[in-house]
């Protein structure tokens, strides 16, 4: 996904308009599942070690994480408070996903999601093209498998080769790498539901990590 035929002057929004329906892509692939559906993993793929309730909670977490989190501080300088519920969120201590406490039911993960997407518009209709291109934040965390990210990413990602797991991400790039998240976990989601002998429903976007050649693409 990149977009140079858009100029920078235009609205932040005209690079990725997919951020306004996250909820609506998500929510036909879980609807009518029991909780035992939602629920079941297995450690025969790697994929199916987080259940279909986790790949969503993950999905619904990853759009504040990044930014109320990594971005916070050039994002909003001022606080979140403006924000109202679009600026709260509880992460998970058992893994990369929302409270289970505070989210218990799909319901409250789905409406979560709803109020990423609303993070995300705010965010990028502050911004213009030129301004996503050009912030950039730093990242001494950098997981190992970001080597195999990079792919994806035709702009915006630069590894400092001078220290190990060091990257500096752009705003663009970053928008990327959340919508790249929603699509490969939902991809998962499908994966897991065939695995219960059940059919998905969602026609899945053909970009994103999942398509990369070297992405395990196993299948039940």
């Amino acid at each position: 996904m990149s977009s140079p035929d858009i100029r920078d002057d235009a609205p932040g929004t005209s690079l990725f308009p997919q951020f306004a329906g996250l909820r609506e892509l998500v929510e036909p692939e879980v609807r009518g599942l029991t909780d035992a559906q939602l629920d079941w993993s297995s450690d025969r793929w790697e994929w199916s070690r987080w259940s279909i309730r986790q790949q969503v909670s993950h999905i619904a977490n990853v759009v504040p994480s990044w930014l109320l989190g990594r971005w916070r501080d050039q994002l909003f300088p001022e606080g979140v408070s403006s924000l109202g519920s679009a600026g709260e969120y509880v992460h998970s201590a058992k893994g990369s996903w929302l409270d289970e406490a505070t989210y218990p039911t799909m319901g409250d993960v789905l409406q979560a999601i709803g109020r990423g997407s609303d993070l995300a518009g705010r965010v990028l209709a502050a911004e213009t093209a030129g301004s996503l291109r050009a912030k950039e934040v730093p990242r001494p965390d950098t997981p190992p498998h970001w080597r195999q990210f990079i792919q994806a990413h035709p702009t915006g990602v630069r590894y400092d080769e001078s220290q190990a797991g060091f990257t500096y991400l752009t705003l663009e790039a970053t928008f990327r790498h959340l919508y790249y998240e929603v699509v490969t976990h939902l991809y998962n989601v499908q994966r897991l539901k065939r695995a219960q002998g059940l059919t998905a429903v969602v026609e899945l976007p053909e970009e994103g990590y999942w398509t990369l050649p070297d992405w395990d693409r196993s299948e039940p």
